[in-house]
């Protein structure tokens, strides 16, 4: 006989499985999605090897240009890119980050491109600060509208270092960067180079 409970049931709907949960999208995660500790850690290491880059293309400048009546302003952009350098080396120490496996890489195409804007004259070399410091603007932006209200002390160290990066463009504007030779293939390039080497040390 069949069982009266089941008579309620619609028969093609007797023997069907339960249908799954719902999982909110707010609890559900998509490939390549990074936790808040791996966020930090990407963050953390991104910038480290940015501002150590920094640190080097100046260094690649004032070997050629150090001499020169550029020299102090290139050394001052040089001195506040160490305190950043330094601020996210007591990160990674604080935070457990890795840093980038293309160190050496970094610590060699930084300087390289220093030396040859500075072989080309000044006015190129200020116009690599300008190409660099524009895409890092860009980039410490992208970084504190991701973090939100999640990390106010991080957000408002990379703030305070992406104000003074947009200071170090401005000075570049100002000592006659975009009346270097070839001014706009040179920005692109070195632009187009800054943000491929932001996506590498993000994952590398």
């Amino acid at each position: 006989m069949e069982n009266i409970a089941d008579m309620s049931i619609p028969v093609d709907q007797r023997d069907a499985a339960p249908a799954p949960a719902v999982t909110p999208a707010a609890a559900r995660s998509l490939p390549g999605d990074l936790t808040p500790a791996q966020l930090i850690d990407r963050i953390i290491r991104v910038d480290h090897a940015g501002e150590y880059g920094a640190k080097r293309i100046y260094e690649g400048q004032l070997a050629v240009l150090g001499n020169k009546a550029e020299g102090h302003v290139i050394r001052h952009m040089m001195e506040q890119e160490l305190v950043h350098l330094q601020a996210f080396e007591k990160l990674m120490v604080e935070r457990r980050a890795r840093p980038s496996l293309l160190f050496p890489i970094w610590h060699v195409a930084g300087f390289a491109l220093g030396a040859a804007t500075a072989l080309m004259g000044p006015k190129a070399a200020m116009a690599c600060t300008v190409a660099v410091e524009e895409v890092i603007d860009e980039h410490y932006r992208q970084q504190t509208a991701t973090l939100g209200s999640s990390e106010p002390a991080l957000t408002d160290k990379i703030e305070t270092f992406r104000a003074e990066e947009v200071q170090h463009r401005d000075t570049g504007l100002a000592h006659g960067a975009e009346q270097a030779p070839g001014y706009p293939v040179l920005s692109s390039a070195i632009k187009a180079g800054s943000r491929l080497a932001i996506w590498l040390a993000e994952r590398i």
